[in-house]
């Protein structure tokens, strides 16, 4: 990958400060754009900016999407509380046998 700078501006954006880039660093990395991450600072005149592995947006709408599945499964467990089963050790060694093997995918 070639080595290209860009120049770097410092602006007040709203309550915040921050430094602004040109359109053309976007354009030419697109993998930059509306993402957010973390700065780290190396020494005096040197930063790190890595951007976040899944973009906010996608991360918060998983999160949203949990929160949901698990304020359903409360709602259906409080209204049918007869159907609720007792997780027993039999259980968690058939599901250990059942994943025995299946490596993740760590993102």
């Amino acid at each position: 990958m070639a080595r290209k700078t860009y120049k770097a501006s410092w602006a007040k954006i709203g309550n915040s400060s921050g430094y602004r880039l040109s359109g053309s660093f976007f354009k030419e990395n697109p993998q930059f754009a509306e993402v957010g991450g973390t700065v780290q600072v190396i020494d005096a005149d040197t930063l790190l900016i890595r951007r976040a592995t899944q973009p906010q947006q996608e991360q918060d709408e998983d999160e949203l999407m949990l929160s949901l599945f698990l304020d359903f499964l409360m709602r259906q467990s409080l209204a049918n509380p007869s159907e609720i089963e007792v997780y027993t050790e039999a259980m968690a060694a058939e599901d250990d046998e059942l994943i025995a093997g299946v490596e993740l995918d760590a993102r």
